[in-house]
């Protein structure tokens, strides 16, 4: 981020991770550790897939009414992606506005940069697993998915990870949870205390701003 980005209350932050890096857990556990978080629950055309749960993991609609929504207005980013759409609610960027909070964006790369446009402050972190390797290892440990859908999601992730690491503004190596999770962290407390973003109505210095210096 430049410093001629202006920024506004409350911070927009942007994970994004290739299936299987961790940034659903990384951003959960952000939610209960930090106050004033806010998740993004994504809309999506798509059926409720194993033990997901409506208002939990996705909002879940029909297509007519997704229509519905963009026409309205309704999203910060939406996409279609495998042959259903998905999108942010923008409702969740006004909320975070107004509380000065932090609104979590748990989406891919191809939202993440949607947003950055039309927020220029939203700030995004990309989070990476230790090797390809090890990624396959964790993909295949969850014993969900057969060889050719994991093939699928390994050339997936080697086109997210080029994308993220080429225009996110943060990266972080997930190769040991805690370790990861205390960087992102790091990122989310450094970026509530930018200048723009800090509330400082009670030191009343729009009176005194044009009072010379001694």
């Amino acid at each position: 981020m430049t410093e001629s980005t202006p920024l506004h209350p409350g911070l927009l932050l942007v994970l994004s991770a290739p299936s299987g890096a961790g940034k659903t857990t990384l951003a959960h556990r952000l939610m209960r550790e930090l106050s004033s978080t806010i998740f993004s629950v994504s809309v999506t055309t798509r059926r409720p897939r194993g033990k997901e749960q409506e208002g939990v993991d996705y909002h879940f609609v029909d297509v007519a009414t997704f229509q519905q929504k963009i026409e309205r207005g309704e999203f910060v980013e939406w996409a279609e992606v495998h042959g259903h759409f998905y999108g942010s609610p923008q409702s969740v960027v006004e909320e975070a506005r107004a509380r000065r909070g932090t609104a979590i964006f748990d989406i891919d790369v191809q939202g993440g940069q949607a947003i950055k446009r039309k927020h220029p402050d939203a700030v995004l972190v990309f989070v990476l697993p230790p090797s390809m390797e090890e990624l396959e290892r964790r993909l295949r440990d969850r014993k969900t998915d057969s060889d050719e859908t994991i093939r699928r999601r390994m050339l997936a992730a080697r086109s997210e990870i080029e994308r993220g690491v080429a225009s996110y503004d943060y990266v972080i190596v997930n190769d040991d949870i805690e370790r990861a999770f205390q960087e992102l962290r790091s990122v989310v407390v450094a970026e509530r205390c930018r200048r723009g973003r800090v509330d400082l109505s009670m030191m009343k210095l729009e009176k005194t701003a044009s009072e010379p210096g001694r």
